[in-house]
């Protein structure tokens, strides 16, 4: 039998119609899981680079910080007359009057926890701006060496987490704190964990304490690690108070008013979410520019162009999205 006229396909019969090309539903689904796992590995990079800036990115931010701190509160400290030289922990100066309140993100003490190999400058102030320079006093608080509950909040595992290891301190263990007043020594009387909106350890006390605060356990936030120290030797002097207030009409005598507790609780500032929504938009704008430019004009150009412009608007909008974080994560 003879080839068929006309070009038809062989074994089809003549006449037939050509074979139907490959299903358009199968090309589809191919198209839908490669671009899905395009996404899937998109995600996944943005995520671990996220990750490296709040281990490490972080880090290198509050490093530059408390260089910049330590050289600026040494010579407040100097002045003041307080030793900078090291000495025995148990070592104290003679108290000096009470300086007037700090403005929020000033230096006001440094820190040093022996069993941690903690040593950092603590800042007045515990909102964000305030943390990712160092451990910071609640300004609700009295501060460290004067009577009552001083109070200190510090990052866990981000901007050089100095309480990432809070939770290994044992009763009796120092903590050593230097403001310009002198030098004071407080030991471990207590570890426990709260909830985010406990703020009942920072209230006043009548014994003369020091309590620290981060968030636990590690990586999360769901709970507060709380560390409370009693002061071991004299206080110093307290800031002045302020004329009192006249009774009322039927003879009682109004209620004393205390600075207000964040409303974030334990948790330091609440930020807003704008603008990690505006750089995280403008992120992809600059992403999706490139793949363009990648695409319809050339590929290696286009990368070498747009990829650092990229990381830089991402570095920004992780700075803008760390915000939703709790202050001392």
């Amino acid at each position: 039998m003879g080839r068929p006229a006309g070009g038809t396909r062989r074994g089809a019969w003549p006449g037939a119609s050509p074979g139907p090309p490959l299903p358009w539903r199968a090309v589809d689904v191919r198209g839908v899981v490669g671009a899905v796992g395009r996404i899937l590995i998109a995600a996944g990079t943005l995520v671990l680079l996220f990750v490296a800036y709040q281990l490490w990115g972080t880090g290198l931010a509050e490093a530059r910080s408390q260089d910049r701190l330590r050289d600026q509160f040494e010579a407040v400290l100097e002045d003041a007359g307080v030793p900078l030289a090291p000495v025995s922990p148990r070592t104290t100066v003679p108290p000096a009057a009470a300086p007037p309140p700090a403005p929020e993100g000033d230096a006001v003490a440094i820190l040093r926890i022996p069993r941690l190999g903690v040593d950092k400058t603590v800042v007045e102030g515990v909102k964000l701006g305030d943390l990712k320079r160092g451990p910071g006093h609640y300004p609700a608080t009295p501060l460290p060496g004067q009577p009552g509950n001083a109070a200190v909040a510090g990052h866990r595992t981000t901007y050089g987490a100095p309480f990432y290891n809070l939770d290994e301190l044992e009763t009796g263990d120092e903590i050593l704190v230097t403001t310009r007043q002198g030098r004071f020594r407080y030991e471990v009387t207590e570890s426990k964990v709260v909830s985010p909106s406990e703020v009942s350890v920072l209230d006043p006390t009548t014994d003369n304490r020091l309590t620290l605060t981060t968030c636990h356990p590690r990586f999360s936030a769901s709970k507060r690690l709380v560390v409370v120290a009693a002061l071991a030797g004299d206080v110093t002097p307290a800031p002045a108070p302020e004329p009192a207030e006249p009774s009322e009409p039927d003879g009682r005598r109004p209620p004393i008013a205390r600075p207000a507790v964040d409303p974030a609780g334990l948790s330091g500032e609440a930020a807003a979410n704008g603008p990690a929504v505006i750089w995280g938009f403008v992120a992809a704008l600059v992403a999706a520019a490139t793949w363009a430019a990648a695409r319809f004009w050339r590929r290696w150009p286009a990368y070498l162009i747009g990829t650092p412009v990229f990381l830089v608007v991402l570095f920004v909008f992780f700075e803008n999205f760390s915000r939703l974080l709790p202050a001392n994560f």
